[in-house]
């Protein structure tokens, strides 16, 4: 752990950021947590001082609000003025609000970084229709900060509470994520933004967001966001039970949506998670946040090489010390650098079922050939040559001789079996596409 500290406080001399505080949890190895620098109040810094968090707060009211799909109060698709009194911008949709794709204009009327005051729940849904439409929804993605909170606040309606309470009941205490909170307690750390030209460090106000508290109110510790970040990229490791949302779901959300810049696509947005594509096929999963004195980072990892239930999370007291957003990443990348993932030993596995025995091998699909296997209890196929960190397609029985690709290549298409009389499988149809034993042209031609 040398290694991240080392990083830590490297990052927090060369941003001049007065406190930075750092964890970083993966299921296989202890929580690790690191503070760097002082709180500017009578506590002294340590791994349970609260920094604000900013727009990871999104990330929260994205799952309250698939949460609230998956039991039954809305659809994705439904029009966000279906479930909200709305005299503007009711059209939108749940699915085109959290991904940043509602072309809705990204803060609410008025100059509220100027006056740095506001509106509540009520004035921001009865001052709606002062919003512009910037862009045509669906045409592109566009930061909104006022629709995150239209979401948020839309829950909180079906569930019958505020935002805060709702948040509260259905995933801090469900999670154990003790330290988040909308407003800061006694531990919370000042912040600041530095000069520029001198060392001097001047305190920010302190920013009620008011109506758009869903989208960046939050307080939290490093600790507890990186947790988070697990969660969002393996709930199963964080919430065995599925009690908060389904492992299923937060796929769903992670699946980008859209990129946020159409020539390089180095970032892209789902269901108000962003998704930073890395080497080698792997993915951080989380967001970043700013406010007045404070930013922070909160990521996951997954792809090959990546521990399961993997999070890192950068909280900063100052606004313009931007290392702190990189800092997430490169902690992420160090410490599977620097501390592998143990080895698995392989061992051998149950006999293949005797109606698949005669599907296994290699098979030519379009001109290419595929290997088909039983693995862990499944049949799975790749196509010859695959790098091994690409997943292979999954299927799975719906009937005799039919199943259902439930991950991978063509996923969600049907696999059928063809038979002699025998009961050997002479033939393949996946996805409709013929497969056979050996290379043929679309018309049935063989070259042998």
């Amino acid at each position: 752990m040398k290694e991240l500290e080392r990083r830590v406080r490297g990052a927090q001399a060369e941003g001049r950021v007065p406190a930075v505080q750092a964890a970083v949890v993966r299921a296989d190895r202890p929580d690790w947590a690191f503070t760097v620098g002082g709180s500017g109040t009578d506590r002294p810094l340590d791994d349970a001082s609260q920094f604000r968090m900013g727009s990871v707060t999104k990330t929260f009211t994205a799952v309250l609000a698939l949460q609230a799909r998956d039991a039954g109060l809305i659809d994705l698709d439904d029009p966000v003025g279906r479930h909200l009194p709305l005299d503007a911008h009711g059209v939108h949709t749940f699915r085109r609000l959290l991904s940043h794709t509602s072309g809705i204009q990204r803060e609410p009327d008025g100059d509220v970084w100027d006056s740095l005051r506001v509106p509540g729940a009520a004035d921001l849904l009865a001052e709606l229709h002062r919003a512009e439409q910037v862009l045509p929804s669906a045409r592109r993605f566009h930061y909104s900060n006022l629709g995150l909170a239209l979401v948020g606040q839309a829950v909180a309606a079906l569930r019958g509470g505020t935002w805060e309470e709702v948040l509260t009941d259905l995933v801090l205490k469900p999670l154990g994520l003790t330290s988040i909170t909308s407003e800061p307690t006694d531990v919370a750390v000042t912040g600041y933004q530095v000069d520029a030209y001198s060392d001097h460090a001047r305190v920010e106000p302190r920013l009620e967001c008011g109506g758009i508290a869903p989208a960046a109110q939050l307080w939290g510790t490093a600790l507890d966001l990186a947790r988070w970040a697990a969660f969002l990229t393996d709930p199963a490791s964080v919430d065995p039970a599925g009690a908060v949302l389904a492992e299923a779901t937060l796929e769903e959300a992670r699946w980008p949506v859209t990129t946020n810049d159409a020539e390089v696509w180095g970032a892209a947005f789902g269901l108000g998670l962003i998704m930073v594509p890395q080497a080698d096929r792997v993915v951080h999963v989380g967001h970043d946040g700013a406010m007045p004195g404070f930013l922070a980072a909160a990521y996951g990892r997954r792809g090959p090489g990546s521990p399961r239930g993997m999070g890192a999370a950068v909280l900063g007291s100052s606004g313009n010390g931007a290392v702190v957003l990189d800092l997430a990443h490169d902690l992420l990348a160090a410490s599977v650098e620097n501390d592998p993932v143990d080895v698995t030993p392989w061992a051998p596995g149950a006999s293949v079922p005797d109606e698949f025995r005669s599907v296994l091998g290699r098979w030519w699909g379009e001109g290419f050939e595929h290997i088909f296997r039983w693995e862990n209890g499944h049949l799975v196929a790749r196509a010859a040559g695959l790098p091994a960190d690409r997943a292979p397609a999954v299927f799975e029985p719906q009937s005799a001789d039919v199943l259902r690709t439930v991950s991978g290549r063509e996923v969600g298409e049907l696999l059928r079996l063809t038979r002699d009389a025998s009961g050997t499988v002479v033939g393949l149809h996946w996805a409709t596409y013929r497969f056979s034993r050996d290379q043929q042209a679309f018309d049935g031609g063989s070259f042998s």
